[in-house]
């Protein structure tokens, strides 16, 4: 994501808690840094993306973190996966020394932040989006407003758990193929044409087969997202009865030593309780 601001024309000043990852980045002009805080003192817009809500709290308010470092007037975005009440809680404390906050998180996978065809869920003011928004449309290609700061976390969550769904259907008929003697990949061709098609469907479904996970979004990641979700059900009052399954699955995964994983290794669990693998 890093790559794909400098690659659109901005000056770009990046740190890492990772440093190695972060290389690569300097033969695009891009200024790597010791510290967070040095990233906002450079900055006059900080995106931030790490695993989890403490993660994000480190980055901003932690040693050396952004907001020892950054000045009055400038925007931070948080495109992490985190807590919705958190996030409102984090934009307090950043008003509160004159800076503004918007929350957008994504979705799209590892493809879609190389790519830079991501889609963004943005809470927070309107005006903020705006100025933001020449930076977010080298990230991505969907860049939604969807409410007040703490609201783009709230759509990631709607987001996690229709994937939720989605992984669990496609995993379960890929398994009942298989049990019932089909050609999958005739079948997958055959589903996409009609009302069964879907982005997992047509990019997950070999892995389901094949029962080989290559990284693209780690189970452990979507199990703690799905813990977001259903905390925001819990508050809300809403029923979530797939996703409290799935929760459990990747669960057992992550506890089987499969938490780094993609997330279409829910299939695994399918597979083991059909028989297919022992």
């Amino acid at each position: 994501m890093a790559a794909n601001a400098a690659r659109g024309g901005f000056p770009v000043t990046a740190w890492n808690r990772t440093r190695g990852r972060a290389d690569g980045l300097a033969e695009l002009g891009v200024s790597v840094v010791g510290s967070p805080a040095e990233v906002a003192r450079a900055s006059d817009l900080v995106i931030s993306i790490v695993s989890d809500t403490p993660d994000v709290e480190a980055v901003l308010f932690g040693p050396d973190g952004v907001a020892s470092g950054v000045r009055p007037g400038s925007l931070v975005v948080d495109m992490s996966t985190i807590s919705p009440s958190a996030t409102r809680d984090f934009a307090e404390r950043l008003a509160a020394r004159g800076v503004a906050m918007l929350d957008a998180p994504v979705s799209g996978g590892s493809e879609g932040a190389k790519r830079g065809t991501l889609s963004i869920f943005v809470g927070g003011a309107p005006n903020d989006l705006e100025r933001a928004r020449p930076v977010l449309a080298t990230l991505g290609t969907t860049i939604t407003h969807v409410g007040p700061i703490g609201s783009g976390q709230a759509a990631k969550a709607v987001n996690q758990v229709i994937l939720a769904g989605t992984y669990l259907g496609v995993a379960e008929g890929i398994v009942l193929a298989l049990k019932a003697g089909l050609d999958v990949d005739q079948l997958v061709a055959a589903l996409s044409g009609g009302a069964a098609q879907s982005w997992v469907l047509a990019n997950r479904s070999g892995r389901m087969k094949d029962n080989e996970y290559p990284l693209g979004f780690k189970v452990s990641l979507h199990r703690k997202d799905l813990g977001i979700a259903l905390q925001l059900a819990r508050e809300t009052g809403a029923a979530l009865p797939i996703s409290a399954i799935a929760e459990q699955l990747e669960a057992g995964l992550a506890g089987r030593g499969h938490g780094d994983d993609d997330v279409s290794a829910v299939a695994r669990a399918i597979r083991e309780l059909s028989g297919l693998d022992g």
